[in-house]
């Protein structure tokens, strides 16, 4: 059986194999088995049918979206235009005419 090396986040002697990363189930950290950190994954933000958006874009929204906290409801088929990709779950910074500022989810738009 071959020995894998210790955690070096917290020197746990758990660490297991998952395809080419070793993972710590203690403390989550995931490394390569030469050293290497493990990649980030890259900040692209796809739409729902996988076309990459930019900040400037316009898009379309894809299905009905109610507004938490109000009775307004985003229509399917609204252009919004002049989009912002920001961090976080909800990955669109936007103004919707008639709503005002919003964000959205990516999933739920196509790009126009």
């Amino acid at each position: 059986m071959s020995e894998l090396p210790a955690c070096p986040s917290c020197n746990s002697e758990y660490v297991y194999q998952d395809g080419a990363l070793l993972i710590c189930p203690e403390c989550a950290h995931e490394f390569a088995k030469d050293g290497a950190e493990a990649s980030e994954e890259n900040n692209t933000i796809l739409d729902s049918v996988g076309n990459t958006l930019n900040d400037g874009d316009s898009v379309t929204v894809i299905k009905d979206l109610k507004v938490k906290g109000s009775s307004l409801v985003v229509k399917v088929g609204t252009k919004v235009k002049n989009i912002r990709l920001v961090d976080g779950d909800h990955d669109i910074d936007c103004k919707i005419d008639g709503i005002g500022a919003m964000k959205l989810k990516s999933q739920f738009v196509r790009k126009a």
